[in-house]
């Protein structure tokens, strides 16, 4: 088979007697090979298995999940309003008198027995002198009774022996008189002496009892048993204990606060507050759980403690008790709902709580922050877990 040709005209410009131009063979084109047909792919089979199962799984575990948290969501009790609270000392002094010594300042942590600030001694020490002058008065009073009651006895051995003897020389005198030998107004003499010696034995026995009445009806009591001497005795004390107060102490550990303007040489006033020290020893939470929450809430439980100025920190606590009534039941101006038109809202009860030794030792890194008033979150482990119902025939 003879390819096809492909003629291409002349050109205008040829001359007439130019030789007309060959043909040109064009050549076929190459065939090309065809491609081969695509392998039938096998049809996937359905998994209407793995969906129906899935579509079990998932609800059973929510519901599993949602169950776990039922049963676990009873046992925290958790509240973010609560507040530490630290104790606050009014730090006065019992005696009025001028600072002399001040050894306060703003924020200052002191220790238990460490000395706040002195007053003027002077008028105490004074009354101190005072008091043991008299003290020794007495003393010597004690001693001056006693010897008039040694003086009282003797006089009544004195009048004793007296009236022996007045009344054996009356005896004497009437034996006579009987025999006639004596006169009457011999034996009415003698009869007159007896009586005065007996009178004076009787008023010497009184002087005895008054002056062992005035020793307390005990003539051989220490000097210092006497009524006088202990009276004294407590004059002296009074006044060793007003010298004593002179100086004023830390009652315990703690910061000082509000003692910027106490200066030496100013004039205080016994009992009138001077500054605070707030104890860093006795710290406690309370915490205002809702009525609602009270159910499983007792004293001795665990907690845990957060607060807000110390994030990320916890502080282990236990409850200590519960509160005796509402927020509101105790409040300057208890609310009033006994026309019928009040509006029911769930009440706050105030739960104390307090710090372990563990979460309440001092340093840096462990302490909570020592700031009364500060915001804190709680959480009571009340170890009370909710069970499932019991649904009849399933045992």
């Amino acid at each position: 088979m003879t390819a096809p040709t492909r003629i291409t005209p002349a050109p205008q410009s040829l001359k007439p007697d130019a030789p007309a131009p060959q043909a040109e063979p064009v050549s076929a084109p190459a065939a090309t090979p065809a491609a081969p047909a695509p392998a039938a792919t096998p049809a996937k089979p359905r998994r209407k298995g793995g969906r129906v199962l899935l579509m079990l799984v998932v609800p059973l575990a929510l519901l599993a999940g949602a169950a776990w948290l039922w049963l676990s969501g009873g046992r925290y009790e958790e509240t973010e309003n609560a507040y530490l609270h630290v104790a606050t000392v009014s730090i006065a002094s019992d005696l009025s008198g001028r600072v002399v010594e001040a050894n306060v300042s703003d924020n200052q942590a002191v220790r238990k027995g460490d000395v706040l600030f002195r007053l003027d001694a002077e008028p105490a020490r004074l009354a101190l002198s005072e008091a043991e002058a008299a003290l020794s008065g007495a003393r010597l009073g004690v001693e001056q009774m006693k010897a008039a009651w040694r003086q009282a006895l003797a006089q009544e051995d004195v009048a004793r022996s007296d009236v022996e003897f007045r009344q054996t020389e009356f005896d004497r005198q009437a034996a006579l008189s009987k025999r006639g030998v004596a006169t009457t107004a011999v034996l009415d003499e003698v009869r007159h002496a007896l009586r005065a010696a007996q009178d004076q034995l009787t008023t010497s026995e009184r002087a005895t009892a008054s002056a062992l009445a005035a020793l307390g009806d005990n003539a051989e009591a220490p000097v210092d048993d006497h009524p006088s001497v202990q009276a004294a005795l407590a004059t002296r004390d009074k006044a060793a204990y007003s010298l004593s107060l002179a100086t004023v102490h830390a009652p315990a550990d703690g910061v000082i606060y509000k003692a910027a303007a106490f200066r030496t040489g100013q004039f205080v006033g016994a009992g009138a507050p001077l500054f605070s020290l707030v104890e860093t020893g006795d710290v406690w939470i309370d915490a205002n759980f809702k009525e609602t929450q009270l159910a499983h809430l007792s004293p001795g439980q665990t907690a845990e403690i957060e607060f807000d100025m110390a994030p990320g920190k916890s502080f282990p606590a236990r409850v200590e008790a519960v509160g005796a009534g509402t927020g509101a039941e105790f409040s300057l101006l208890p609310a009033q709902n006994a026309t019928g038109n009040g509006v029911k809202v769930t009440q706050r009860v105030p739960v104390r709580l307090r710090l372990d030794a563990s979460g309440a030792s001092e340093g840096p890194d462990g302490a909570p922050p020592l700031v009364s008033g500060a915001s804190a979150a709680v959480t009571v482990d009340t170890g009370v877990e909710r069970q499932l119902p019991h649904v009849p025939g399933l045992g």
